[in-house]
């Protein structure tokens, strides 16, 4: 029987391990991409959970062995039927990793190409346990080029899938022609402003760039928040993707945008702009990321991040990462203008509304659920 730990060891809380979701969809070379990382020394200990949609699973028989540290999720798609199941697989491994059965210090979710990421978000996110044991690095998107533009019109899971990305691979790209490339290129940028785009093709899609997206640098230990929210990025985009403007595709119903403020806001004005924006809208928030500027303590930001109606409990930073000391949300949204959550936010903070008739302004409060008067 193994020595019993030390007793500073066992009082010491573990290590979050970072949890990197690949995503992407049918026949986008997830499972290219995933063998492929899976050979980099800094994936050397990684488990793998790889959820296949059907009966008998297919993508795994083409995923090289690597280690006791896989597991395959059959008979469904990780939407909330399978909730269950993925966090039974996250638990066993975590059990197996407190008794020495298997050691990692990673861990990779493939979900099915028809998967909408949010469920696997909310399972990280929200679970009273594994939202201990597990912090969320990142989400990766692989892109077909030669497919992406008629599947991003036929498919609004491929639309989600870019638009939540911390890093798009781009692959195919040496099958198309310069014009097609730039087609997709400017689409997925329309879609997610902030996310880099790797060509698979060229060797860009490699571990250090697509790892380490998450709030914390994993070798340093510190928050990379100016990375990490990348607010430049929608400031730049306008709150808006491309301009186009045909209403048939799946791309105009997503808008991304950045909301700021300079002054600090109260921790409770905070809770309740949150709360109501989540209880009438939830389902349309894709993501929010944030970082806040409290009245009660401003040397202290707050980290905010949500997925639809889940959100991560908030996290306390010791300083300031540098001398931007606003606060800035950032949102990606789907069937949800820009307008409303701004106005919603500005009702909260008291600020004017010139730009209306003090009628409107009076009587149209957007803190009235779904326009109400």
């Amino acid at each position: 029987m193994s020595e019993p730990a030390p007793r500073a060891e066992r009082n010491t809380p573990p290590t979050p391990i970072p949890f990197t979701v690949l995503t992407g969809f049918l026949g986008a070379g997830k499972t290219t991409l995933l063998n492929r990382l899976l050979k980099d020394p800094a994936l050397s200990e990684t488990a793998v959970v790889i959820n296949e949609f059907g009966e008998v699973g297919l993508d795994h028989l083409l995923v090289e062995y690597v280690s006791d540290n896989m597991v395959l999720l059959q008979s469904g798609c990780l939407c909330c039927t399978m909730r269950g199941d993925l966090v039974d697989a996250l638990e066993t491994l975590l059990r197996d990793l407190d008794n020495r059965r298997c050691t990692f210090k990673r861990l990779l979710l493939e979900t099915t190409g028809l998967a909408d990421p949010a469920p696997v978000l909310h399972t990280a996110m929200s679970h009273p346990y594994l939202v201990l044991r597990y912090r969320l690095d990142g989400v990766i998107t692989v892109v077909d080029a030669a497919a992406g533009e008629s599947t991003l019109d036929a498919h609004i899971e491929a639309v989600k899938q870019a638009a939540v990305a911390d890093r798009i691979v781009l692959t195919k790209i040496d099958l198309v022609d310069e014009a097609k490339r730039q087609r997709i290129v400017a689409r997925l940028r329309g879609l997610n402003p902030a996310a880099p785009i790797l060509d698979a093709a060229k060797g860009e899609a490699m571990a250090d760039r697509l790892l380490g997206s998450g709030l914390y640098d994993p070798d340093r230990k510190i928050p990379d928040v100016k990375k990490w929210l990348a607010a430049e990025a929608y400031v730049d985009s306008h709150g808006h993707h491309h301009h186009h403007h045909d209403v048939n595709r799946h791309d105009e119903h997503i808008s991304s945008f950045v909301l700021i403020a300079d002054d600090a806001i109260p921790s409770g004005t905070l809770d309740m702009f949150l709360e109501l924006l989540r209880a009438t809208h939830g389902e349309k928030l894709l993501r929010v990321k944030g970082i806040v500027k409290l009245a009660e303590m401003p040397d202290t930001p707050v980290v905010v991040h949500g997925v639809q109606h889940i959100f991560h409990p908030t996290a306390l930073l010791e300083r300031w990462p540098d001398d931007d000391h606003r606060t800035r949300l950032v949102f990606i949204t789907r069937d949800l203008p820009q307008r409303t959550v701004r106005e919603l936010f500005e009702a909260f903070l008291g600020v004017a509304a010139p730009d209306r008739p003090d009628r409107a302004a009076l009587v149209d409060n957007p803190l009235v659920p779904f326009g109400g008067r």
